[in-house]
């Protein structure tokens, strides 16, 4: 018997490319495989001993003669390779439309007309990283006083602004503006506000980010176990990707330490339910950097940190560690790519060494954890339970 599910999503820990994903300009990309093989005398003990490397069709990872964990990999339905679309996907809602995206920035036409209702100009408009962008434009931005809008090769509208300059309230008011705004044809998956302090030269983003995402269009996994009385525990940016619904009580997180941290912490209270994590450092710090190294040391501290998560599980506990799109940073792109995401199983009443296959859908673990806790109402998907219990 199973009462609570732990998700762990790897985000953007892809393991080798779709077969659609030469349509999205992603042919030939592994995530994971490629860092293995990038990197001299890589190793995942943990990870491998869990079985990740004896996922079908696997060229780079050490296979484990005797892996504790199930294993497998699933195929996105959805149509897309961005974080809100492969977590909605997984706990039910599969889009036939993917979120618009920005690669020469937005319509002139869009951003008069956010500037009428802001009443103020905006500078920017383009896609560029946060961090060059603010160390571009911050010094004219303190002399004008105008909103940084960029965007990414994610479907975002982001907007900087210097604390000090315009307050982070008032950012956030300009941020629900445009999430307010941008609808139809240009509903972006998330506005952003990207607080910054300091002077020219030494500007640095702050820790009061914070996401408009849109809401999912049908209930989800996640809705449909708080509505049965399940408590849904999010770690990380859980919650800015379902906008709070569904949820029951958030914690965001500094970084991938501090998620596997209150991930241990929320285990230890031995509530029935939900646990879902996203560990987003692998996405966000590396893999759009093109870091290869950078990412292999990130993976490295979770397998670390993942032996003494395990010995947190209960008897009636099921993990599972999954991803939820590639971003393969060996790549010449600094996009995500369209990949499979692994899945691995354990826990102390789970059985060991049994390949799942090929998922044709990332619901496929939605439907398991729905059969696992009796979660009645969720649609999508085929389970895997009976194979692993």
């Amino acid at each position: 018997m199973i009462d609570r599910v732990v998700i762990i999503v790897m985000d953007s820990v892809g393991i080798g490319e779709l077969p659609d994903a030469h349509l999205y300009g992603d042919g030939g990309s592994n995530t994971l495989g490629h860092i293995y093989n990038s990197l001299k005398g890589f190793s995942l003990p943990n990870l491998e001993r869990l079985g990740i490397g004896n996922i079908e069709n696997n060229m780079y990872i050490p296979k484990h003669p005797r892996p504790i964990g199930c294993y497998g990999r699933a195929m996105e339905k959805s149509n897309g390779k961005d974080t809100i679309t492969g977590h909605w996907e997984m706990t039910g809602v599969v889009l036939e439309r993917p979120f618009p995206t920005y690669p020469t920035g937005f319509p002139e036409d869009l951003i008069q007309g956010f500037e009428k209702l802001i009443g103020r100009p905006v500078m920017g408009n383009k896609v560029a990283s946060g961090t060059l962008i603010i160390e571009e434009l911050g010094r004219q931005h303190m002399q004008t006083g105008y909103p940084i809008v960029y965007t990414s090769a994610d479907s975002v509208f982001q907007i900087a602004a210097h604390e000090e300059v315009i307050p982070v309230e008032e950012l956030y008011k300009i941020c629900e503006t445009a999430r307010s705004f941008l609808t139809g044809e240009h509903r972006v998956a998330r506005v952003i506000a990207r607080p910054f302090t300091g002077k020219p030269g030494g500007f640095s983003r702050t820790h009061n980010r914070k996401d408009y995402s849109v809401d999912p269009p049908q209930k989800t996994l996640l809705d449909y176990a708080k509505d049965q009385g399940h408590i849904v525990s999010a770690v990380g940016k859980i919650s800015d990707i379902f906008n709070g619904k569904g949820i029951s009580r958030s914690v965001h997180t500094k970084n991938n330490s501090d998620g596997i941290q209150k991930t241990k912490e929320f285990i230890r209270e031995d509530a029935k339910g939900i646990i879902f994590t996203n560990l987003v450092d692998f996405d966000m710090q590396y893999g759009h950097r093109n870091n290869v190294e950078g990412y292999g040391t990130a993976l490295k501290e979770l397998d670390n940190g993942l032996a003494g998560l395990m010995e947190c599980l209960g008897e009636k506990d099921l993990l599972i560690l999954t991803a939820d799109h590639g971003c393969d940073p060996t790549t010449d792109s600094t996009d995500h790519s369209r990949e499979y995401v692994p899945i691995l199983a354990c826990g102390k009443g789970i059985r060991t060494g049994v390949d799942i296959g090929t998922r044709e859908s990332f619901a496929d673990i939605g439907a398991t954890v729905a059969d696992a806790l009796k979660i009645e109402g969720y649609k999508a998907g085929k389970s895997f339970l009976d194979l692993i219990v």
